[in-house]
């Protein structure tokens, strides 16, 4: 007899890991698996030389403040994208306290964000947004300046050799965090594990029936001896990254139907040059190239990786038609069916500047990367850097009654009408929001438990259900009380 557990998580990465902690923590007599068809958790968008690590607040990132064409500018996103984080703060400042998760600096350190941009343009667009942003309490510390001098301090790097004469901007909050995805997933795994969770790694999931009392018929396979095996969920979620599409294709769930999703990965030139690495402290943003996506904003970024410093600089479009790293060829094919084709090539009629940049950036060179690089850092030398192969990214394409179709960048939850199974589409700010994403997942699938588990979710997150934006007291306090347990910078 098929046995049948309370909740099925389906992929090893900060989403799964999220969602089993939340939901261990509201419910311990629950049973819960979660299946990762690779030999470890978080191998792919969650481990930590797949993404750049990016505390996303909204401190550096442009393109979450957007200037109309009026030149008005609306923080209200960038300011949702904080508050999104500071929740992600308090969950693992409390997780800390209860000793699930291990000293902070083995997961979360601070790190600078700035932004810094050049010409005339953008400088002055830099400047409008500063002035903005100044008036929010969630960012009342951003400093701002055009000096060669104060942001030499701020980021050598940047200002060394620099050429005169050319107009130049930097923002820097000193708030700003770098955090190893990789770790903190592999940390809340193992407390899960520890807790009776069923963690099965090498185990891929290859179809999900809904049965007739409402659960759902988990197929998988070993990929070590091709073992089959099966489980009844009364809940699935389907945190794989790019293949979530597949296994929601196959749910057969109607919620999925138009939707597809874009391939997209990246590489980053890397340095852990000592010299190199001790000029520069912090996450540095700029301006995306024309018809560039969000996710490929240039960045030189610090990071702390196993107690190792480095810096990253990229992101370098690449593309295969994998959605994910350890994916199949076919991928991109294998998804498509009658009620997403429109969609998809409405999408692809409707970007030529993304196709235009991905093919411009397939033809660079190890060179001509390292000159992309100078723009930020002039004295960049080409044999300090080398190439490593960031994660895939699978942006979501859905239908839209305009458009017939588009493709949107961020996260997306599918659910099924009755909640008894959701997915996660989508990338960026992805994993710094986890918290917030799957508490909004609690509230939509589980909702007549949803009132019941408030009190505890409160002494997960202290300020669930408020915004801190519109409070500067209470915004002071908290990202001083978890920048204390963080060990962060206030």
């Amino acid at each position: 007899m098929t046995e049948t557990v309370d909740v099925v998580l389906i992929g090893g990465g900060i989403m799964s890991a999220t969602l089993g902690t939340l939901l261990h923590e509201l419910q311990p007599d629950w049973k819960i698996v979660a299946y990762e068809r690779l030999s470890d958790v978080a191998q792919e968008s969650s481990n930590p030389w797949n993404n750049a690590g990016t505390g996303h607040s909204a401190l550096c990132e442009l393109n979450y403040m957007p200037q109309a064409a009026d030149g008005s500018m609306d923080p209200a996103k960038a300011v949702s994208i904080n508050e999104q984080f500071q929740q992600s703060r308090q969950f693992w400042s409390t997780l800390i306290d209860r000793g699930v998760l291990d000293a902070p600096s083995t997961f979360i350190n601070s790190t600078p964000h700035m932004t810094f941009v050049r010409g005339e343009k953008d400088v002055a667009f830099l400047k409008a947004r500063y002035e903005v942003l100044k008036k929010e309490p969630l960012f009342e510390s951003i400093e701002y300046s055009e000096d060669s001098r104060v942001i030499n301090q701020w980021a050598p790097l940047l200002m060394q050799k620099r050429r005169k004469g050319e107009p130049f901007a930097a923002t820097r909050v000193t708030a700003g965090t770098d955090v190893d995805f990789g770790a903190l997933t592999h940390q809340l795994f193992a407390h899960l594990a520890d807790s009776g969770v069923q963690v099965h790694t090498d185990h891929e999931v290859r179809s999900l029936k809904r049965q007739k009392d409402g659960t759902w018929r988990v197929k998988y396979r070993q990929t070590i001896g091709r073992t089959p095996g099966e489980v009844n969920a009364r809940f699935v979620f389907v945190g794989a990254g790019g293949w979530a599409l597949k296994l929601l294709q196959r749910s057969g769930i109607p919620e999925i139907k138009g939707y597809g999703v874009f391939p997209i990965g990246g590489q980053f030139l890397k340095t852990s040059n000592p010299a190199v690495v001790a000029q520069h402290k912090a996450k540095v943003y700029s301006q995306a190239s024309v018809g560039a996506p969000p996710m490929s904003v240039p960045h030189l970024d610090a990071r702390v990786v196993d107690g190792e410093h480095s810096l990253l600089f990229g992101p370098f479009a690449t593309f295969s038609p994998k959605f994910l790293k350890n994916g199949s060829m076919l991928d991109i094919v294998t998804q498509v069916r009658t009620h997403n084709l429109w969609p998809m090539l409405r999408v692809a009629f409707a970007n030529p500047d993304l196709i235009t940049y991905l093919l411009g950036e397939l033809v660079k060179t190890h060179a001509k990367k390292v000159d992309s690089l100078r723009t930020f850092m002039p004295t960049a030398k080409d044999e300090d850097w080398t190439l490593i192969q960031a994660g895939q990214r699978a942006q979501v394409m859905k239908k839209d009654p305009k458009k017939g179709g588009i493709l949107q960048f961020g996260t997306e939850v599918i659910a099924s009408e009755d909640g008894s199974i959701s997915g996660l589409l989508g990338a960026s700010p992805g994993a710094s929001t986890a918290v917030p994403i799957m508490l909004g997942l609690l509230q939509r699938c589980f909702p007549e438990q949803y009132t019941g588990w408030e009190p505890t979710l409160r002494e997960l997150i202290p300020t669930l259900g408020e915004t801190l934006n519109d409070k500067p007291e209470a915004a002071v306090e908290t990202m001083q009380e978890t920048a204390s347990v963080l060990a962060l910078s206030a």
